[in-house]
């Protein structure tokens, strides 16, 4: 029993230890994003050293005549917080391509609060909780599978609504 549970240990140090190792030459991060694949971001060049957060707000442009449209209805929830609906024309939910190459017409939604991303939308509907007392402002943009607003003309493909949090 012993020499069993060292041999599985000593098997868990080399095997994470080079699983670490391989993951860290290649540029892959812990939360899964490859700094060495540019084409995750459609880019021509590694942005390994670029701000995140700005390369994730260059919009990408795209065509009046393919644009998606988004609206959003917030209304309460008879139990408590709101519920947030999104509704979209052109435009197809991708979960599962989230993070990864765009593709026309798909993505994901990044939902603000008074101008804070408060998380993505992966669907239409969404609870809110805890929203903070008075006037609230929330927006919804459309993004690309790679996390960049989905615009047209320079302006972002958003919805706002402003609601009263009692």
């Amino acid at each position: 029993m012993n020499r069993t549970l060292s041999l599985f240990v000593i098997g868990l140090i080399f095997g994470g230890g080079i699983g670490f190792t391989i993951a860290a030459g290649n540029g892959i991060t812990f939360d899964g994003h490859d700094h060495g694949d540019p084409a995750q971001h459609g880019a021509a060049s590694n942005h390994g050293g670029a701000d995140h957060a700005a390369m994730h707000a260059a919009l990408f442009d795209i065509p009046a005549s393919d644009a998606p449209t988004v609206a959003i209805s917030v209304t309460p929830d008879p139990m408590a917080g709101f519920n947030l609906h999104v509704m979209t024309e052109n435009f197809a939910f991708s979960p599962l391509n989230a993070s990864g190459r765009n593709l026309t017409g798909e993505g994901h939604a990044h939902l603000y609060v008074n101008g804070v991303k408060h998380g993505r939308l992966y669907a239409e509907w969404m609870h809110l909780d805890n929203l903070p007392k008075g006037e609230v402002e929330i927006a919804v943009s459309l993004n690309t599978n790679d996390h960049r607003p989905l615009a047209v003309g320079g302006s972002a493909i958003t919805a706002r609504q402003i609601i009263e949090v009692k």
